[in-house]
């Protein structure tokens, strides 16, 4: 009886394992297809992302996925003559979603050395470092982070941060008040209370067009957080489309019309949940 089982299970245990090994294979080979070639085949742009990144990736009142890499990904898929295709994943399952062909590229992804051992990379994009939001009465006087270094300055950010390090790291000299959120510390510099505010700059884009003539931000990054979109490894040509799509929308005007739209505008956050 018991040796009855234990081959049902061997034979079970082996069926399923030719069946891993069968879907196993069909899925590496959907993704080792040249990923030009297959989106041309199917018709479809498939992009991964996760969605809550602000103002990046989004999901609107009405349930769809809006925001810059959306719009940067719709206009690749106009411009490709294919249908765009969203694919809203969890991040800790996105790497593995594109190198088994959920998708065909990743985007709002930061460009590190440990992660360009799993994917390439196409050209940076964007680049999400920290910025400064200083009090309207700075304009002139303070002009670069740089200048914030100065003891006469008082700094706010975010207890935890890689605001609260950058701020630490590069404006030690100054005096650096740490809070609990993000919100209360900017609101010392709209307030009058802190000099400067020290955050990610879509954040801080963002938080400048919701309080005009409250705060001015200086939109030049002083640590290096480019964000690139991500592909599977050995596949030249898809990176090379890429690259220079990204340089006609730059040179064309498209990129930049959908950059202010998203970090110069809030227009759109009422729309989104």
């Amino acid at each position: 009886m018991k040796l009855q089982f234990i081959k049902q299970g061997v034979r079970g245990a082996l069926a399923s394992a030719v069946t891993i090994v069968t879907l196993f294979s069909s899925a590496n080979a959907m993704a080792t297809e040249p990923a030009l070639e297959g989106i041309l085949k199917s018709g479809e742009l498939k992009f991964c992302f996760e969605s809550g990144y602000i103002p990046f990736e989004m999901t609107d009142k009405n349930g769809r996925y809006v925001g810059f890499d959306l719009d940067l990904a719709k206009h690749m898929a106009r411009s490709m003559n294919v249908k765009f295709v969203p694919v809203n994943t969890a991040w800790d399952g996105i790497v593995p979603a594109l190198k088994t062909g959920k998708c065909d590229f990743i985007g709002g992804m930061t460009i590190t050395a440990e992660r360009n051992l799993s994917v390439n990379f196409a050209n940076p994009y964007t680049q999400v470092g920290q910025t400064v939001l200083i009090a309207p009465e700075l304009a002139g006087k303070v002009n670069s982070y740089r200048d914030l270094n100065n003891g006469k300055y008082t700094v706010s950010t975010q207890l935890g941060t890689t605001g609260a390090e950058a701020a630490k790291k590069y404006l030690s000299a100054a005096k650096i008040d740490l809070y609990d959120t993000s919100a209360d510390a900017a609101l010392q510099v709209a307030n009058g209370k802190a000099d400067a505010f020290v955050y990610d700059l879509p954040y801080n884009a963002l938080y400048e067009a919701q309080h005009k003539g409250k705060v001015i931000h200086l939109d030049e990054s002083f640590t290096f957080e480019p964000l690139g979109w991500a592909v599977r490894k050995g596949d030249p040509d898809f990176l090379n489309f890429l690259n220079n799509y990204l340089q006609q929308i730059k040179g064309d005007g498209t990129y930049q019309r959908i950059y202010d739209k998203w970090f110069k505008s809030d227009k759109w956050l009422d729309s989104v949940q």
